[in-house]
């Protein structure tokens, strides 16, 4: 069949409309803001450690298994919001799941028992699960496939600045009004953001196009099927080799961040002997390492395309390298002599995973298409957490066993290679779609 010349055109010849620019602007914009949001939620418990388990009389045992309520019902809750933002768009998924977890988040400052505790923490990871494929299906629907690497770069170091900024400022706001009020503060600024998103996004099947913004937004990709995924499309899924191959891969990317976020404060007070106001600063350094490895990824895995790669491979090549130099710095973090040459480590270890990572949410852009983007990255999302929600717990066990963090390391360095070696080994071919086949 033959194309028009418009779908003939390379997409870097393409110009933008100003009205692209705008929808552009303002999607990812607001993604930022509540990727900023989202972080910072989750960085609060964190955070708030010490004060926690002092008011509650928790081990790190039991805390562990609070950082992993959340982690387990965010990752289970994956499924359903991939497939509910595939049928009905990110405006009402992610603008309803951010109020849900907003309001969790808020309550969550007049817990008084470890049970209410836990229940709120599910609330959150349930709300918060629709965040990451809401992104990832924004990036896909708006940018053309040649251009998403430094969107995606953008909206993934949303994540990472969000646990950059949470140290310094979740410390400032627990000196002067508690942990509680601070639950409070940060709860009331997400659902702020999430009537700005439900008031001004909108999907793209509700934005009338015109030929030539349409034509710059698929040029280079398969023509954009309208038809709603169905349940037993969605299923077909679990039988993919590359999907298994992405969901065993990411929890080489999951775990590592995870361990990092919901332990590194308490790392840095409990091995390397930081205050609680030093931890504040000292641990938003790793951070913006992680934030800056997101948006070099993005300027290089354009870069590669634009000059011709192959866009799955260069992706794949992309992540395993940075999930081998990851695994190689974790390990690194064990033998260092002093708190500086440990946090560089740990900064390098952020760099490298989230450098991966980004490229991880990439390939799915590639490997799927556009109508299974969103349940694609979920699934990936929900398998991978799942696996990396032991990463607070075993790290707690560790602690409680040992005194140390470096067993906890280790076992996180060995997760994160074998990352590297389920991308390269399993992830192999694209996902077809039973419409378009």
């Amino acid at each position: 069949m033959q194309t028009s010349s418009l779908d003939s055109v390379l997409p870097e010849t393409l110009a933008r409309s100003n009205k692209i620019k705008r929808i552009q602007t303002l999607s990812l914009t607001l993604l930022f803001m509540a990727g900023i949001v989202n972080f910072l939620d989750r960085g609060s418990l964190s955070i708030a450690n010490q004060a926690i388990r002092g008011d509650l009389g928790l081990s790190a045992t039991e805390f562990g298994f609070l950082l992993s309520a959340f982690s387990l019902s965010y990752g289970i809750s994956q499924l359903p919001s991939g497939i509910l933002l595939d049928r009905f768009g990110p405006r009402v998924v992610l603008g309803g799941g951010l109020l849900f977890w907003s309001v969790m988040q808020a309550l969550a400052g007049s817990v008084n028992s470890f049970s209410h505790f836990i229940m709120l923490r599910i609330g959150l990871g349930i709300g918060e699960a629709p965040f990451m494929p809401s992104g990832v299906k924004v990036v896909n629907d708006w940018f053309n496939v040649k251009n998403r690497g430094l969107p995606m770069g953008i909206f993934n170091s949303s994540t990472t600045l969000g646990q950059a900024f949470a140290p310094p400022i979740l410390v400032a706001l627990m000196l002067a009004f508690g942990w509680r009020m601070m639950f409070v503060i940060i709860g009331v600024a997400g659902i702020a953001i999430a009537l700005c998103w439900y008031a001004w996004y909108r999907n793209r099947d509700q934005i009338s196009l015109s030929a030539e913004d349409t034509a710059y937004l698929d040029s280079g990709s398969k023509p954009l099927v309208q038809t709603r995924l169905s349940l037993r499309e969605w299923g077909s899924l679990f039988k993919r080799r590359s999907v298994w191959g992405m969901i065993l891969g990411f929890s080489g990317v999951n775990y590592t961040g995870w361990l990092y976020l919901a332990w590194l404060p308490g790392y840095l007070q409990a091995e390397r002997g930081l205050s609680l106001a030093n931890t504040g600063w000292v641990a938003a350094i790793p951070f913006l390492f992680g934030s800056l490895g997101m948006l070099v990824n993005g300027v290089v895995a354009d870069k590669l395309a634009n000059k011709g790669y192959s866009l799955l491979r260069s992706r794949k090549a992309l992540i395993c390298f940075g999930l081998v130099c990851s695994a190689a710095c974790t390990l690194l973090v064990i033998q260092s002599s002093s708190t500086a040459e440990a946090v560089a480590f740990i900064s390098l270890a952020l760099f490298f995973i989230h450098f991966a990572g980004t490229s991880a949410w990439g390939l799915v852009q590639i490997i799927a298409p556009s109508r299974m983007v969103a349940s694609v990255s979920s699934i990936q999302n929900f398998g991978s957490f799942i696996f990396a929600s032991f990463a607070p717990i075993v790290t707690g066990w560790v602690l409680d066993t040992t005194g140390s963090f470096n067993w906890a390391l280790v076992v996180c360095s060995c997760v994160t290679f074998a990352g590297a070696l389920s991308y390269f080994f399993i992830v192999k071919n694209p996902i077809e779609s039973a419409a378009t086949a």
